[in-house]
């Protein structure tokens, strides 16, 4: 299966998951996510599999897929011989002269999966190599993007790579050339630890998101959501009938968006509000980061949540 196909069947199943939460789409995700290669999110995925109370095919099956998964030997890659996945030219140091900017992986037999991502930056005027690793280094559809984040001459280096979890989250960095050296300015986990948050359905149909490193507050109205599904949680006079508590997930998308239009770029980053369960989504926060000369600090947020049926 190539790489275009793949990414279709993986949509397919998250979609699948998120308009229905039928059992049988956890499974084909599994098996999906096993056939590539991630089979530390196939386990997850079977073990909430495993959590329904009648599980597809049958829990005997999915338990003899989860002790193969977890007695597999892992794939032998040739780490002598990595691809080059994407390449772009930019200017990173300044000079004038553009450099290339690559990113180069080992690629998992038969699989859009890829290992040991690593950054590899060519000197234009030098042509020496620089070679930079992350601390998250395998995933999906590594990307790169060139811009000027920082304010300063030439661009700066965004990696962004796909977890191929079933949250939909992504790895992502930043690199500058600062004093003629190549720092690492952003770091998707350092973001997910600084920006935490609450999810607390709330009787009449609500649901509160408080962000904790704003110190604010945000109310969703769930009544997009439907009779059908609100009924399962609330009583009639729309108190509910438990308590429940929702989370929001770690980063799922950071865009570089030149909200000034000065040629400098601010990041968007998303992150989903997931309600019951994690196909539940209740909405996305959106944080848009500034570079302040120092760090990306907050410069606004807000939720967005999903339209209904009139």
């Amino acid at each position: 299966m190539d790489t275009n196909d793949f990414n279709k069947e993986l949509h397919h199943y998250y979609t699948k998951i998120r308009e229905t939460n039928h059992p049988y789409y956890w499974y084909c995700l599994a098996k999906t996510q096993a056939r590539a290669g991630l089979t530390t999110e196939a386990l997850q995925t079977i073990d909430m599999a495993l959590s329904f109370p009648n599980p597809y095919p049958s829990k005997h099956k999915l338990s003899k897929i989860r002790a193969g998964l977890q007695s597999a030997d892992s794939r032998q890659i040739n780490t002598n011989s990595p691809s080059i996945v994407t390449v772009k030219r930019g200017d990173i140091d300044g000079d004038g002269i553009k450099d290339n900017v690559f990113l180069t992986a080992n690629k998992t037999p038969d699989s859009p999966f890829w290992k040991d991502i690593t950054l590899v930056i060519q000197n234009g005027r030098t042509h020496h190599y620089e070679y930079i690793h992350f601390k998250n280094n395998s995933g999906y559809n590594p990307t790169l993007f060139l811009g000027n984040f920082t304010g300063k001459k030439g661009d700066d280096i965004l990696v962004v790579i796909d977890t191929g979890g079933s949250a939909g989250t992504i790895y992502a960095y930043i690199f500058s050339n600062m004093n003629g050296q190549i720092k690492q300015i952003f770091d998707s986990d350092a973001f997910n630890d600084s920006y935490k948050y609450d999810v607390t359905y709330e009787n009449q149909y609500k649901a509160k998101v408080i962000s904790y490193h704003l110190r604010e507050k945000y109310i969703l109205d769930l009544t997009y959501k439907g009779k059908e599904y609100l009924s399962e949680i609330y009583n009639p006079q729309g108190i509910l009938k438990a308590p429940i508590n929702g989370w929001v997930n770690p980063l799922s998308g950071l865009y570089p968006i030149d909200f000034n239009r000065d040629d400098i770029y601010e990041l968007e980053a998303y992150q989903r509000i997931a309600g019951r369960y994690n196909a539940d989504s209740l909405g996305y926060v959106q944080t848009v980061l500034k570079w302040n000369g120092h760090e990306f600090c907050l410069d606004r947020q807000t939720v967005a949540t999903f339209g209904g049926e009139m």
